[in-house]
């Protein structure tokens, strides 16, 4: 099968065995994938990671130990368990920590024609989802992951700093709690889509650090240490913090005013695929006009160029 393979220092297509699903595992033969941040972090060298990257997909499942599943469409959550310790046992399987993350740590990912992962981390996509919607219920889920994590009201003001995929889809999702929602934006482009649907978006450049202009809560979803820093001078005193950011490098911040202001700061990751899928399916979030383009594993330079375009949103993988 075509794989693309990160060796530790570039990204290679290959020509490898299509893998074998162990106990209690499936087959998945990919139908799409998508990149995201964290697909590009991990050839900067985030998590040390060598192997298949890419952890948003949809595919049909060719083997599996449910036969019941075979033929099926499904997503799958990427953080396989080991099943046996407290968490995995109180279904916190992806803070295990025997996990291994698919595509992004000990797990060969989407990238390819062909997946594995455990039977048990698989979801039917209903028959009325588009693959080209089911691929988002990865970031989706993230997006709502927040939303089980603090408390928001209507008049609630919100800033989400970052204009990126992620940012996107946690703006569409936040957006129906009612609370007040800004978009803190660098991009021209991505700014005026933010607007078309309707949101308040400041350019960088623009931002005002008074008083009266901070926020309740402020949502880090940019992708770079500059964007933490914003967040911090942008967040009221006792204010809440989300991270939803993951990038390669240390962060390095004067932690005085998270104490100074009583500043919480939440770390937020992968969410749960089941309200992701219903959220889609009932069309309250339609994600679909973030697709900037799709390629074939073949065209993989022009895809992650693509992806690296500031001014684009999502690329897809049509494997």
């Amino acid at each position: 099968m075509k794989a693309l393979y990160f060796n530790g220092s570039s990204l290679e297509l290959r020509e490898t065995p299509i893998p074998e699903a162990g106990k209690g595992d499936s087959l998945i033969k990919v139908l799409m994938a998508g990149i995201c941040r964290t697909d590009l972090e991990i050839l900067k060298g985030y998590m040390n990671f060598v192997g298949v990257p890419g952890h948003e997909f949809v595919g049909k499942v060719v083997e599996s130990s449910d036969s019941s599943l075979i033929g099926k469409r499904v997503v799958g959550e990427i953080n396989a368990g080991c099943g046996h310790c407290h968490f995995c046992r109180i279904g916190l399987n992806r803070h295990c920590e025997n996990r291994k993350v698919l595509g992004i740590s000990g797990l060969n990912g989407a990238f390819a024609e062909y997946l594995t992962l455990p039977t048990s981390n698989l979801c039917l996509v209903p028959d009325s989802l588009s693959s080209e919607i089911a691929v988002f219920v990865e970031p989706m889920a993230a997006a709502i992951e927040i939303l089980e994590q603090i408390h928001i009201l209507p008049d609630s003001r919100i800033l989400i700093v970052g204009d990126g995929r992620l940012a996107f889809l946690i703006f569409l999702v936040l957006r129906l709690t009612g609370a007040r929602v800004t978009v803190l934006s660098k991009h021209t482009a991505k700014k005026e889509k933010f607007q078309k649907i309707g949101t308040n978006v400041i350019l960088r450049e623009g931002v005002s650090q008074t008083a009266t202009d901070k926020f309740d809560f402020v949502v880090e979803a940019s992708g770079s240490p500059s964007g933490w820093r914003l967040a911090l001078s942008l967040v009221k005193p006792r204010g809440v913090m989300v991270l939803k950011s993951t990038y390669h490098g240390d962060l390095q911040f004067n932690a005085a005013l998270l104490v100074i202001n009583e500043i919480s700061v939440i770390g937020s990751r992968c969410g749960r695929f089941q309200p992701a899928l219903r959220l889609l399916e009932t069309g309250l979030v339609d994600p679909t006009f973030l697709v900037s383009d799709s390629f074939s594993l073949d065209d993989y330079a022009a895809a992650f160029g693509r992806a690296t375009d500031g001014n684009s949103f999502k690329t897809l993988f049509r494997i």
